[in-house]
Parts: structure tokens; C-alpha cells; sequence
């Protein structure tokens, strides 16, 4: 299993890309597309035109990570075709690279501080 640092923020691109591209080119997208930094530590996800391919981008601090999974039955469950990205928790993700429905997923409202009384 591969561990990510607590804290990773996770996007996903709206608009299928092709996966050709490999760590130069989808940091090229990342770019253009998204308007983020590459290397800032956040995971970017990307999804072919059939919708059963993705790759996962990640700077880990040392290097770009990659990632590559194909679904052998259906498609991953992706948002409304857009301009842009959505933002995902690492909770989402998970059932994302599982092939299963991330949006019906309701994330609780952060906990809120304690105070010192």
C-alpha cells in the first residue's frame, strides 16, 4: 500500500485526457488546465475518454509519483464534464480508485478546535 501524507488535498480533472501523456505531460496539464502547481504536494487525478482508465499524479517531495488503473468491468463514476477541477478527500478517493459512486459519500463537518476554558 502507498502511503500519502496526511493532509494531501486530491483533484480531479473534469475533462478526460489522453493517457498517453505520462509525467511531463500531465504535469503540463496540470498546469494549463488546472491552474496548479504540479509539485505542491497534491494528487491530481486523470480520466481517459472511455471512463475505465485513470493516472493519479503526485509530487511525494522527492519525485513525481504516477499511478495507472484500468477497471476489467464498467467505468469510474466521474463528475459533469467541466472546465476545471473538483475536489476530493482521500476518503473519496479511495472508493474512486475502487471503481464505486464517491459522490454519494456526505463527509461530517470538521471537528471544531477545542478551547482552552
Amino acid at each position: 500500500m502507498i502511503a500519502f501524507a496526511p493532509g494531501t488535498r486530491v483533484f480531479l480533472a473534469c475533462q478526460p485526457v489522453d493517457l498517453r501523456n505520462g509525467f511531463d505531460g500531465l504535469s503540463a496539464l496540470v498546469a494549463t488546465r488546472l491552474a496548479a502547481d504540479p509539485f505542491g504536494g497534491q494528487m491530481f487525478v486523470f480520466r481517459g475518454k472511455r471512463g475505465d482508465r485513470l493516472k493519479v499524479l503526485y509530487w511525494d517531495g522527492t519525485g513525481l509519483v504516477l499511478l495507472a488503473k484500468r477497471l476489467e468491468q464498467g467505468r469510474f463514476v466521474w463528475p459533469v464534464i467541466t472546465a476545471g477541477g473538483v475536489a476530493l478527500s482521500a476518503a473519496q478517493l479511495a472508493l474512486l480508485l475502487e471503481g464505486m459512486d464517491w459522490r454519494r459519500i456526505i463527509l461530517p463537518a470538521p471537528p471544531q478546535r477545542p478551547t482552552a476554558s
